[in-house]
C-alpha cells in the first residue's frame, strides 16, 4: 500500500499519535515570533484582584492579548507611580512610556461570592475612552470575564471580532489510553469528552460549537459519531461496512462529510448530521479523502491522489467535477476553508518538512506559516485571524497558533504531555 493511501484511509494523524508516550493536557502560551509592527498597549493590574480573585485576571487578559501577535505589552514598570484607578488614569504618562492604548480596570466585592469587575479602555495619545464594561459574576468566572474584556480590547483596537472566548478540541494521549477533550483557546480547563483504549481521531466542531464529530476505533474499526457535549449523548452517524471517517460540518450544521469506502476505496459522501444513507459526492477510481466545506455550503476541498500524488481539490457538494487547486509539490493534504471564503490552509511537504501552507484562492500565491519539520492539521480560528496545528518538537507534539500571514505564531507549550488533531471551535453562540 502507498504511504498516501496508509495515511489518508486510517487517517494520518493514528501513526504519530500511537508512538506518543503519556501526557498531560497542561498548557502555557509562549511568543515564539512576531511582526515588528505590533501595536503597544499596557495592561495594567487591576485595582484589588489580588484579593478579591486571586490575582487570576490581569495575567489572563494580557495572555489572550499576547497570543494574537498583533501586540507588544508596554510594562506596568513603565510608569511605576501610575495610579491603576480606571477613573484618573494618567495617561500622558503611558504615552511617554510608548503605550498607544492603555487597559485597566478594578475589582470590587459585590456580596453574596461575587465580584464586580470593571474596565476601561483609553487612546492615550487622543485622551478618550474607547471600550469598557462592568461584569458581575461568580468569583469562578473571573476567567470567562478575562477572555470577554481581551474580546472586547482586540475588537476595539483591530476592528475583527475576537477569539479568547472560543474553545478548541484535541485528541490527548495518556497512558494506554485515548482522551477526546475541549479546552479554553489558551489550554486551560480542559474537559475529558470521551476516553477510549482504542484511538480517537478526527475531531470535529458543530457550527453552533455543541456538539462534537469524531472517528473512534473502539469498535475495532473507524467508525463517525456525534456527540452532545452538554449531555455526553452519541450516536454513531456512519457506520457502514469497511471504514468510516474524516468528518466536516456542513455551515448549516445538517449535514456530514464523510468518507467511506463502501464502493472499495476511500471516497467522499454525505448523511444527515443525525446519521441515515449516505449520497456519494465524488466518483474516482483514487483515494479520496479529508473532505472540508466552503462557508457557503456549496463546494467540497478535499484530497485525492487522481493525478498521481495527494493534491486539493474541489468539487460541488452536490456532485459533479472536481477541479485541481494545488499545484506545488507532490503532497499537499488537509485543507480548512478560511471563514471568509477567500483562502485555504494545508499541509504541504517540502523537502521531507511537512510545512502549514495558507493559499488564497483564485491564485497560486501560498505563504509558509510554520517552522518545525513536522507540522498538521490546521484549522482556521473563527475570525480568520490565526491557524491552529499541532507540530513535532523532540518527538513530541505541540500546539501552535500561528496568523495567516505568516507574521508570527505562538506556541501553546504542552507540559509533559502531547496532542493531536487539534481543531479550533465556532465562536460562542448567545
Amino acid at each position: 500500500m502507498k504511504p498516501f493511501r496508509l495515511l489518508l484511509t486510517l487517517a494520518w494523524a493514528l501513526a504519530a499519535l500511537c508512538m506518543l508516550p503519556a501526557a498531560r493536557a497542561e498548557m502555557t502560551i509562549e511568543i515564539v515570533g512576531g511582526g515588528t509592527n505590533r501595536h503597544p498597549i499596557a495592561v495594567a493590574a487591576f485595582q484589588d484582584e489580588a484579593s478579591r480573585v486571586g490575582g487570576n485576571l490581569t495575567p489572563i487578559v494580557r495572555s489572550d492579548l499576547d497570543m494574537t501577535g498583533f501586540f507588544r505589552q508596554i510594562s506596568p514598570s513603565a510608569v511605576p507611580m501610575a495610579p491603576a484607578d480606571p477613573a484618573s488614569p494618567p495617561l500622558p504618562a503611558w504615552q511617554a512610556a510608548g503605550a498607544q492604548s492603555l487597559a485597566l480596570g478594578r475589582v470590587e466585592d459585590a456580596g453574596n461570592g461575587q465580584v464586580r469587575i470593571s474596565f476601561r479602555l483609553f487612546d492615550t495619545a487622543q485622551r478618550k475612552q474607547l471600550t469598557g464594561g462592568t461584569f458581575t459574576v461568580p468569583v469562578a468566572q473571573t476567567r470567562d470575564v478575562a477572555h470577554t474584556i481581551a474580546d472586547m480590547i482586540y475588537q476595539a483596537l483591530t476592528g475583527h471580532r475576537g477569539l479568547f472566548n472560543t474553545r478548541i478540541a484535541y485528541v490527548l494521549k495518556s497512558g494506554r489510553e485515548y482522551l477526546l477533550q475541549v479546552s479554553d483557546v489558551d489550554g486551560a480547563r480542559p474537559q475529558t469528552i470521551l476516553r477510549s483504549r482504542e484511538p480517537i481521531i478526527s475531531p470535529s466542531w458543530s457550527p453552533d460549537g455543541r456538539r462534537l464529530a469524531y472517528v473512534s476505533f473502539e469498535s475495532r474499526k473507524p467508525v463517525v459519531w456525534v456527540q452532545d457535549l452538554a449531555t455526553g449523548q452519541r450516536r454513531a452517524v456512519a457506520n457502514f461496512k469497511g471504514s468510516n471517517s474524516a468528518p466536516a460540518w456542513s455551515p448549516d450544521g445538517t449535514r456530514l462529510a464523510v468518507v467511506l469506502t463502501t464502493s472499495g476505496n476511500s471516497q467522499v459522501y454525505v448523511i444527515d448530521a443525525a446519521g441515515g444513507q449516505a449520497r456519494r459526492v465524488t466518483r474516482s477510481d483514487a483515494i479520496d479523502t479529508e473532505p472540508t466545506w466552503t462557508p457557503d455550503g456549496n463546494t467540497l476541498l478535499f484530497v485525492s491522489d487522481r493525478s498521481g500524488t495527494p493534491q486539493i481539490y474541489s468539487a460541488p457538494a452536490g456532485g459533479g467535477e472536481a477541479r485541481r487547486l494545488t499545484w506545488e509539490g507532490s503532497y499537499n493534504v488537509s485543507p480548512k476553508v478560511s471563514p471568509d471564503g477567500r483562502s485555504f490552509t494545508y499541509v504541504r511537504r517540502e523537502g521531507g518538512r511537512f510545512r502549514v501552507i495558507v493559499q488564497d484562492f483564485g491564485s497560486s500565491d501560498s505563504r509558509t506559516i510554520s517552522d518545525a519539520a513536522y507540522n498538521e492539521r490546521p484549522s482556521f480560528a473563527p475570525n480568520g485571524r490565526m491557524v491552529l496545528y499541532a507540530s513535532d518538537e523532540g518527538g513530541r507534539s505541540v500546539l501552535y497558533a500561528a496568523n495567516p500571514d505568516g507574521s508570527s505564531r505562538v506556541r501553546l507549550a504542552v507540559i509533559n504531555g502531547d496532542v493531536q488533531d487539534p481543531a479550533w471551535g465556532p465562536f460562542n453562540q448567545p
